[in-house]
């Protein structure tokens, strides 16, 4: 008796345990230990397609539990044990057309909102700034196009002697292990950014989750991507393409901070102009003596031309 009191005891911790990420069931940023639901994020994109996710999965739950609620229920109140004979038809034609038009409804409701913001996650018209993005192995680079800015981020030291030297992290020591970079990505709140993405060796692929889309990053080509962070704060990505042997360690980390702000920490980057480079005084000319001969070099001035006979000058 004991023995089955201390299990069902350990069955009931065990349903807490399971039961306890349902707390962080739509996170704002960034992934969470024990998170079940996708991330809202902090941009328009990664909002929409949240939205999007939940209608779709409000849906799905309401099928099945429909869908398996029929079929358990006939399995139970129609089953062989009290009776019940199966009914002997071919088909019916009402019935077929209800369970075809009804799912190309749905199918329909769903796709036209889905289809208008995954148009909206791609048009990068608009943008109010431009960074080049371009993956290396294994660090990004970024450039602020018309800037003259451009810098490279890679894992952090620490991060990386960690992870040399088979020192074992700790969560409260190394809280951003692997996830940390020398350089951030800076960029400013309630700004429409545009992004060209593309790559010096491999393929990668630069993904935040917070922003809430993933772009490929393949050498030869370049695509595009736009974000607008709503939220300031520090967001957290990956490399998400397997691209060498160090793939697992090239974080991202983006910091969205107010147009303020952005714009003291870009004009802090920039270099600093080259001074004015003044022309060379020209030299002195030599005093010239007045008793000195003139040039003996210099070319005689020419005779003048013998005058015209006068007019009427009596001929010889």
């Amino acid at each position: 008796m004991m023995q089955a009191k201390g299990w069902w005891k350990r069955l009931i911790a065990t349903g807490a345990l399971l039961a306890s990420p349902a707390l962080a069931w739509a996170q704002s940023a960034d992934p969470h230990r024990w998170q079940l639901n996708m991330g809202r994020g902090v941009t328009a994109s990664s909002q929409n397609a949240y939205e999007a996710h939940m209608i779709v999965l409000i849906v799905c739950v309401v099928i099945g539990v429909i869908v398996f609620g029929a079929m358990g229920y006939a399995m139970f109140k129609f089953r062989r044990s009290k009776g019940a004979v199966a009914a002997q038809f071919s088909h019916n034609t009402t019935a077929e057309v209800i369970w075809t038009v009804i799912p190309v409804v749905i199918l329909i409701a769903m796709a036209w909102p889905a289809t208008a913001k995954l148009i909206a996650m791609y048009d990068t018209r608009d943008a109010a700034m431009t960074v080049k993005v371009t993956g290396y192995q294994w660090m990004w680079k970024y450039d602020y196009l018309g800037e003259g800015v451009s810098f490279t981020s890679r894992l952090d030291r620490e991060s990386d002697r960690i992870r040399q030297s088979g020192e074992q992290p700790t969560l409260e020591a190394n809280p951003h292990y692997l996830l940390d970079v020398d350089n951030r990505l800076v960029l400013p709140v309630d700004t429409k950014v545009r992004f060209v993405i593309t790559a010096d060796d491999v393929i990668h692929a630069w993904w935040v989750p917070a922003l809430g889309w993933k772009q490929d990053a393949i050498p030869g080509l370049i695509n595009e991507a736009w974000t607008e962070i709503k939220t300031p704060g520090v967001y957290r990505g990956q490399c998400a393409e397997l691209c060498g042997k160090d793939h697992g360690f090239m974080p991202i980390v983006v910091e969205a901070v107010s147009k303020e702000e952005f714009a003291r920490w870009l004009a802090s980057k920039k270099p600093a102009p080259a001074a004015p480079v003044e022309p060379a005084p020209a030299p002195e000319a030599a005093p010239v003596d007045a008793g000195a001969p003139a040039d003996a070099g210099a070319a005689p001035e020419a005779a003048a031309p013998d005058a015209a006979p006068e007019a009427g000058a009596a001929q010889g």
